[in-house]
């Protein structure tokens, strides 16, 4: 073969298997654009809206997450509302307390890693309420990360006595 053959045969691989590298499956994966769902609907969840958690006792946080595609992670943070103030994500139909100054408030933060390649998730937390934080209105919020990146937040308003 001469060199301008040779050439040719080279060009047209070259073209040949970028053409077949360009028609991969990679055109069939979908990009993932939905937010995972928090599910509070069930008898057994907890808390839900104007949900009461007693000082010096235990309860048992319960929801279910669901995703299109797979989920990655949730965390919970639980913090006075006694100025009153909102997130944007709870419907505030509780009565709420009058308006006061913390003096000794609960701060609770904890994230969690979803188990990997799951699209439903039934959650179960365990949380302690001291005995010595201030009593009152506090918000229970919720966020639900999917393995994209993509998160939704629930926020619930609780009493604490």
């Amino acid at each position: 073969m001469n060199k301008m053959k040779i050439s040719k045969l080279v060009l047209a691989s070259f073209a040949l298997v970028s053409i077949l590298t360009a028609c991969d499956s990679s055109d069939d994966a979908k990009i993932d654009t939905e937010y995972p769902v928090i599910d509070i609907s069930a008898a057994n969840a907890f808390p839900i809206q104007c949900s009461e958690a007693i000082r010096g006792q235990k309860f048992t946080f319960r929801a279910k997450f669901t995703d299109n595609s797979a989920l990655g992670s949730y965390s919970l943070d639980i913090h006075h509302n006694f100025d009153h103030h909102n997130h944007s994500t709870e419907v505030n139909d509780c009565t709420p307390e009058a308006i006061k100054k913390p003096v000794k408030p609960l701060l609770y933060i904890n994230s969690v890693t979803i188990p990997e390649n799951l699209k439903s998730y039934e959650a179960t937390q365990e949380i302690n309420i001291p005995t010595d934080i201030d009593p009152g209105d506090y918000h229970f919020l919720i966020r639900l990360t999917d393995k994209e990146g993509w998160q939704t937040i629930k926020g619930l308003s609780i009493k604490i006595k």
